[in-house]
């Protein structure tokens, strides 16, 4: 199963070898591999060892830091994205709808004034909830 480090080099590779205008084969050849291990790396199902990439960089002509530029915006982005843990309300349901995690998503992007009174009108609309 890949792994989000690789998913990312993948996605890397694949965009600086289009940019160039190469093939799989081409860069395959480069590097003296064959394009079907091209094809793995792009999406991830197999990793880069250090040499490899070393060697994809030369072929390449990028730093090797070309491959982890945005990485870490990209972790951030996944973590912000990443489903919350169902919660249970008192009845014992889980509260996992697509509507709720859109409704805390908006909730948490308002500035802290308005989610106040926003979450002020929602206690004053359910009386069951405590204050």
């Amino acid at each position: 199963m890949a792994n989000d480090i690789d998913l990312h080099l993948g996605r890397r590779l694949r965009r600086r070898r289009r940019l160039l205008g190469l093939t799989q084969q081409q860069l395959a050849t480069a590097v003296g591999i064959r394009f079907q291990q091209i094809q793995k790396y792009e999406c991830g199902a197999n990793r880069i060892s250090a040499a490899r990439l070393w060697q994809l960089s030369e072929a390449l002509e990028i730093p090797i830091g070309y491959f982890y530029d945005g990485l870490t915006e990209a972790e951030e982005r996944r973590e912000r994205e990443a489903p919350m843990p169902l919660v249970e309300n008192r009845s014992g349901e889980v509260i996992a709808r697509k509507e709720t995690m859109d409704l805390i998503r908006a909730y948490y992007q308002l500035g802290e004034r308005p989610r106040r009174r926003l979450l002020d009108l929602a206690k004053s609309l359910n009386t069951e909830l405590p204050a």
